[in-house]
């Protein structure tokens, strides 16, 4: 009876063994006396007890890690990196799956490997540039370190899925140095900015200035034409005034002289009205008087003759 018992028990230990679960986003790598011979896929799987053991297990979900390193740039500046890592396995494929499980002896081993290689291309980059220029090629890193260890990572068995840079930072006198310099750069693009503002400002109001002169001086040029021009037109109308009350008298038989003597004394009379306390100096000699109608006859039998001239033409 209990040999029975033990063999049932065996039988039943045996068949639990046979049957293996696999968690989703897993794989199982099965060895035969140490040697590779297949994979177990996400599921209940079959194995042949003691023959066939589970040698690892195999993620080939995303995974992240985070790495803090340093490098020296091209000017001996130090650079500071805090970066984060994305990778995975490249697929499921059974090829994959054994290079994932054998090529490191632990996953501690591949991740110092992985970290180390991340960082010498993030160095061997950063040794070929400037500080200065380090800050504005946190997309030109990703992409130099991705073409350097994809080939390599590819046959591990993984692939690097992404590297973002989360801050580069620099020792502190780096940091107070590029602030000063940001901060006289600024200083003057804006001492610039004026200068060009106040050159547009000035430049705006000579230009306004002398718009103004030059509208003045239109304006006072056409006033002094059109003042002439009525000062002309007022002595053209007086003299023909003057012509035609001379013809009338000549016409009466009157003596021509004595509306010179009218306007004569009109005149000292405009002058003593208008002349708000100037001196005026007039020759009242009776030669004086004489020379000055003498002058006004003249005049009169120049623009008389004129007028004839033009009477006859018409």
């Amino acid at each position: 009876m209990i040999p029975g018992l033990i063999i049932i028990g065996v039988i039943v230990l045996l068949l639990m063994m046979s049957f293996v679960t696999v968690q989703q986003g897993n794989v199982a790598v099965v060895t035969v006396f140490g040697k590779f011979k297949r994979i177990m896929h996400p599921g209940l799987n079959f194995r042949i007890p003691v023959i066939e053991q589970i040698f690892k297990r195999v993620s080939y979900q995303n995974q992240s890690m985070e790495l803090k390193f340093q490098a020296i740039s091209q000017d001996q500046a130090n650079v500071y990196f805090t970066a984060m890592l994305l990778y995975s396995v490249l697929n499921e494929d059974s090829e994959t799956i054994e290079n994932v499980a054998f090529k490191f002896i632990d996953s501690r081993n591949f991740m110092q490997a992985l970290v180390r290689s991340v960082e010498g291309a993030v160095r061997a980059f950063v040794a070929t540039k400037r500080q200065s220029e380090i800050l504005l090629l946190r997309t030109e890193i990703i992409h130099h370190v991705k073409e350097q260890l994809d080939k390599q990572l590819e046959g591990w068995g993984y692939h690097l899925m992404d590297l973002q840079i989360n801050d580069i930072n620099f020792d502190e006198d780096i940091l107070k140095s590029m602030s000063r310099v940001v901060a006289s750069n600024n200083l003057k693009a804006a001492a610039e900015n004026e200068g060009q503002a106040l050159l547009i400002t000035k430049t705006k109001a000579a230009e306004a200035e002398g718009n103004a002169i030059k509208i003045s001086a239109d304006a006072e040029r056409t006033a002094a034409q059109m003042r002439g021009q009525g000062v002309a037109l007022f002595r053209e109308e007086v003299a023909r005034g003057m012509a035609h009350a001379a013809k009338e008298m000549e016409t009466a038989n009157l003596d021509a002289s004595y509306i010179l003597f009218s306007m004569w004394t009109d005149a000292i009379k405009h002058f003593a009205e208008y002349g708000k306390g100037n001196t005026i100096f007039l020759d009242g000699s009776s030669n004086g008087y004489q020379r000055t109608m003498q002058q006004l006859m003249s005049t009169l039998q120049g623009f008389n003759s004129e007028e004839d001239t033009t009477d006859n033409k018409k």
